[in-house]
């Protein structure tokens, strides 16, 4: 297998999380967003992934795009140890948590989306920090009342044991605190989130853990 990543990046950060779960090896391939003008919009890697979108996993000659579609694919293929629950309506609970950082969260503190709001509609820094807080503390407010309804321990989003919504929080809490997000409101989220961070296959898959980290700040 071989991942294209990019250490901060949260999407890549959460598939990196399900390699390390399933006990899967992989070829990290980085891809800058930053430097060379990004290096994940050189032609090389558009020819891979056309939306020229960080992560992309090549496995037995397919690739695949889209962080959440990858995590399931390696859930049906590797089924151990499971991600989802087997009741279908625990599966369901557990795919909207991941929805809500997936579909409401994270595209909007995505890179292209800060970039189009400074540099086409020329906001200042001051106001696009703004704009990142505003939408991830709401969506960050409905996931701790979710979670609350369905941790059953205080350490999971999920039941007792790690789920898909734990692989996508851990990242999501990440880039919500180096935005400048106050997590004080969401005991929640921050527990489970402290009790991740313990995790070995969730520590293997840190930013700072990757082979192209630089200086967190």
């Amino acid at each position: 297998m071989k991942l294209y990543t990019y250490y901060r990046s949260s999407a890549a950060f959460r598939v990196r999380i399900a390699l390390n779960l399933k006990g899967l090896t992989y070829e990290a391939v980085p891809r800058h967003l930053l430097k060379e003008g990004g290096q994940h919009l050189k032609s090389d890697y558009l020819a891979l992934n056309p939306q020229g979108l960080i992560p992309a996993l090549e496995d037995e000659g397919t690739v695949l795009t889209q962080s959440l579609a990858i995590i399931e694919y390696l859930e049906e293929k590797f089924l151990q140890p499971p991600l989802l629950p087997r009741d279908p309506a625990a599966r369901a609970q557990v795919r909207g948590v991941a929805q809500v950082i997936a579909c409401d969260i994270h595209p909007l503190q995505n890179l292209r989306v800060t970039n189009y709001l400074s540099q086409e509609l020329k906001l200042d820094d001051a106001a696009v920090d703004r704009w990142r807080v505003h939408w991830i503390s709401k969506g960050l407010k409905a996931l701790e009342e979710l979670v609350k309804r369905h941790s059953a321990d205080g350490k999971h989003c999920f039941g007792r044991s790690v789920t898909m919504a734990d692989v996508l929080l851990l990242p999501q809490l990440g880039s919500s605190r180096r935005f400048g997000c106050d997590l004080t409101p969401y005991p929640t989220l921050h527990a489970i989130g402290a009790h991740l961070e313990t995790l070995p296959a969730f520590m293997k898959a840190a930013p700072q853990a990757q082979p192209d980290a630089e200086a967190c700040t």
